[in-house]
């Protein structure tokens, strides 16, 4: 199932002087058009922006990751966040990658290092959306505990090396059969 959001940015001034803005995304909107970059809204110095529409995948596989982010205290989607290439950093410094309702495959996202992942609360018609689709298409999965084969046993092995074969020198050896001055 594929559900078009629109992913909503707000900037505010940075606390330190070596960031002039603070970037953050703050909301998604179900079924929006396509934007990009579009002003939504002025308060002073901060703004938000419909920075952009992708589409929410929302696949049969991944009900157990949906039910997780369900049973947060929060339930939540993800937006990965990329850098732009020379962007204005004030105007549309980021494209929007993706958004999923799967923490499994933000956690993915956010161990390469290179994208931004961001939590934002799902509306509550989009946690009604997500809840039919998980009663639609989950499959508790029943654990089989595994046996081992019988093949791969031979007969147990008491050290290392043969016993049979006479060295000069063995450093497997115990202290008793040293003692003796034999090694087999």
């Amino acid at each position: 199932m594929m559900v078009p959001l629109g992913v909503v940015m707000r900037r505010t001034p940075g606390v330190t002087r070596w960031a002039a803005w603070a970037w953050r995304a703050v909301a998604v909107l179900p079924g929006a058009s396509p934007a990009d970059w579009r002003e939504l809204r002025r308060d002073g110095d901060m703004v938000e922006y419909h920075a952009g529409t992708v589409m929410l995948d929302l696949h049969h596989t991944q009900t157990e990751a949906y039910l997780n982010a369900l049973a947060a205290q929060v339930p939540s989607v993800f937006v990965m966040l990329r850098n732009r290439v020379g962007a204005d950093l004030a105007a549309a410094p980021f494209d929007v990658v993706l958004v999923t309702a799967s923490p499994f495959e933000a956690q993915d996202y956010a161990d390469n290092g290179e994208d931004i992942v961001e939590k934002v609360p799902m509306p509550e018609g989009l946690v009604a959306l997500v809840r039919d689709f998980i009663e639609a298409h989950h499959e508790e999965e029943v654990f089989k505990k595994r046996r081992r084969d019988k093949l791969g046993e031979g007969p147990a092995q008491d050290g290392i090396g043969d016993a049979r074969i006479v060295q000069p020198r063995d450093v497997f050896a115990t202290p008793e059969r040293m003692r003796r001055g034999r090694l087999n």
